[in-house]
């Protein structure tokens, strides 16, 4: 593996972590990543100047490399990211290299010309956490952690299991019993994960994994992990590669634990910094308006003060009512110019639908960005001619009921909002074994 100080590397920067809150520099992080001081969450902020067309350069030729760091897009970007003692242990599922996928069907439908989805379903474990989980858990390896641990709508824990079996560490996952997806759970018992379902919903989980921490080494993985945080800023850089170093206009994002919008705007803000690009794009946030916590600290009190909900949405990966990173959220919306808005579950699941007619599959939660792009526009808050970037988070596969659900006709029992989505409905087709009856089927359709 190659020496990250080599010639083929420039130097890595310095790093610390610092409260979001009172600025106190954190030396050694509580268990919960909460600051002694304040209590408020923790980020990593860096010291040292780099020539951006050098780092531009090195990155571009890191693709065509065989060295596992490189291999990683996440890894391949280390310069922006922080140092380890021991880059041979790096845990790495060659994650990232996510595409770009053109949406012309859905741009038709929303009005606007240039539409474009991030996959980052297309991840090892089928979601975004995969970028993130690559760097907390290799911190977690090199403190000498057995154990780490998350509470889980889903894709967090089965990241984290994933990750976790790949560096012969033990993993526990508290999950909501009932309220996610076996798809999603069946891969974090196949990586051995000890999965404990709560009788309760994720914010229960997480204060009960707090205490957890706290008393036992185990080793706190959720999104409040700032390590977490820095792998999931990747994306955006890896973006801003893909669209030769030009910022769209704007880059919409599902709103949940919010730590994967606070780990883009991040990203952004921090390029914009070192010269990497020019201008920033508004990043916006969308949430289910059963679970929109984040909309109403907007609406209700400026972003200023935490409201919580009782949070309820098929979309479990976004089934979160107390946000643990809305203040991040909060800064990076103000920063970048965006905003935020809800959308009805038949929204989301129409908006589902029309993702997949481009030939594009993913889970619920990523389709409220599509639903929310169609209010932005109608608002006049996302123009025609702008450039727009959606973040699909999940795998369809994550959630494949959900789809049946839709397609069958079983996921709404209100019978007006099953005749708005009936459009997009392909419910398998029972028929004889014969030639005829396929025929007529196509004919039916008027082919």
């Amino acid at each position: 593996m190659t020496n990250p100080t080599s010639p083929n590397s420039t130097p890595l920067p310095t790093s610390q972590l610092s409260c979001i809150g009172c600025r106190e520099v954190c030396l050694k992080p509580a268990q919960t990543f909460r600051c002694t001081g304040c209590g408020d969450l923790l980020e990593v902020v860096y010291t040292g100047q780099h020539d951006p067309a050098a780092l531009k350069a090195l990155w571009q030729k890191r693709l065509t490399s065989r060295d596992p760091l490189d291999q990683s897009g996440v890894w391949r970007f280390r310069e922006l990211l922080p140092a380890l003692h021991d880059w041979q242990r790096v845990i790495t599922l060659h994650e990232a290299n996510t595409p770009v996928y053109e949406l012309t069907r859905c741009a038709r439908s929303t009005g606007v010309q240039k539409l474009y989805a991030k996959h980052q379903g297309m991840n090892p474990t089928g979601s975004f956490k995969d970028t993130g989980m690559t760097v907390a858990a290799s911190i977690a390896q090199q403190e000498g952690f057995r154990w780490v641990a998350c509470a889980s709508t889903g894709n967090t824990s089965a990241s984290m299991a994933a990750y976790a079996a790949r560096a012969g560490m033990r993993s526990l996952v508290l999950v909501p019993e009932g309220k996610v997806s076996w798809s999603k759970l069946s891969q974090a018992l196949d990586y051995g994960a000890l999965t404990c379902q709560l009788k309760t919903d994720f914010d229960g989980c997480m204060r009960v994994l707090n205490e957890v921490v706290r008393q036992l080494p185990v080793y706190l993985l959720n999104s409040v992990n700032p390590y977490r945080i820095e792998g999931q800023k990747t994306a955006a850089i890896e973006l801003l590669e893909q669209f030769d170093w030009q910022p769209p206009d704007h880059v919409i994002v599902p709103g949940g634990n919010l730590g994967n919008s606070s780990a883009l705007g991040k990203a952004f803000l921090e390029m914009k910094e070192l010269g990497l690009i020019s201008a920033l794009p508004k990043l916006s946030i969308i949430q289910a308006a059963g679970a929109n916590p984040l909309v109403r600290i907007i609406r209700e009190n400026g972003g200023k003060h935490l409201i919580t909900v009782q949070a309820e949405t098929a979309a479990s990966a976004i089934r979160i009512g107390n946000p643990a990173s809305w203040r991040k959220a909060v800064a990076v919306l103000n920063a970048t110019g965006g905003t935020v808005e809800q959308v009805s579950e038949a929204e989301m699941a129409l908006a589902k639908a029309e993702i997949g007619s481009d030939g594009i599959g993913c889970e619920p939660a990523s389709a409220v960005t599509l639903a929310g792009l169609k209010k932005l526009v109608k608002q006049g808050f996302v123009k025609s001619g702008e450039t727009v970037v959606l973040i699909l988070t999940g795998h369809v596969l994550k959630d494949p009921d959900f789809t049946m659900k839709f397609h069958r006709g079983d996921l709404f029992g209100n019978e007006e909002a099953s005749k708005a989505l009936a459009a997009q409905q392909r419910s398998p087709i029972v028929l004889e074994p014969t030639v005829e009856a396929v025929i007529r089927a196509l004919k039916d359709l008027q082919m």
